[in-house]
């Protein structure tokens, strides 16, 4: 049986939530505010974490920082907060997806079976290393070189790399990458892969080096 922690502060959509993952066989326990959230994120083992990004005392855009700097709990944060910027901050802080409110309990459910299926296929393709010119990727132990040296990148940074390693020489749609990196019925729009795109190259490129990452104009992009 699958284990959720949902870090909620309101209790009737707590409630209403805890019930219906219940009705599908989850394990779900509840927090209410982001500091005892975080202490049992970290406490504890979870297959996935909900998270919403206004609560008391820490918000979620912290506690998921907090989270994923100790673990790769996958994270889908819940939020009535729905513009780009926001979208962002909450990606850029680790979480595995975004999901605004109100929202229909099927369509959360969705995206909680489409976590599950990016893990599953991310473990069954996962491989030592991949290596492309002077990059080399460790997937297993999450670890990026350049030139020998390690380069910190995000999750979604890391996981986009991953993508374009894994098809270098092919072109990539901005549609493709947002089905393999944010998942298929995510709310992200495209520019955000425009956005981490631009974060790849200042990470993997200095000293004007031409950066492996090449715009396709009107299609999307290509390591070459």
């Amino acid at each position: 049986m699958k284990r959720i922690l949902l870090i909620e502060d309101e209790k009737n959509l707590v409630r209403f939530i805890q019930l219906e993952l219940e009705h599908e066989s989850f394990e779900v326990q509840a927090a209410y505010d982001g500091k005892s959230g975080l202490d049992l994120a970290l406490q504890e083992e979870w297959d996935l974490i909900l998270l919403d990004i206004m609560l008391p005392g820490l918000n979620g855009i912290e506690v998921c920082r907090r989270i994923r700097a100790a673990k790769k709990t996958p994270v889908l944060m819940l939020t009535a907060r729905d513009s780009v910027v926001d979208r962002v901050s909450g990606l850029d802080s680790g979480a595995d997806d975004y999901m605004p409110k109100p929202f229909a309990i099927e369509e959360l459910l969705a995206r909680i079976r489409a976590i599950f299926r990016r893990l599953e296929l991310e473990r069954d393709s996962s491989h030592a290393m991949l290596s492309f010119q002077n990059i080399s990727v460790d997937v297993d132990a999450h670890l990026v070189y350049k030139d020998q040296q390690i380069v910190s990148l995000t999750k979604r940074e890391f996981d986009l790399l991953v993508m374009f390693m894994r098809n270098h020489h092919l072109v990539l749609t901005r549609d493709m990458l947002l089905d393999h990196v944010w998942g298929y019925d995510s709310l992200v729009e495209t520019n955000v892969v425009d956005v981490y795109v631009r974060y790849l190259r200042n990470k993997l490129g200095n000293n004007g080096e031409t950066s492996l990452i090449h715009t396709i104009r009107g299609i999307g992009y290509v390591m070459r």
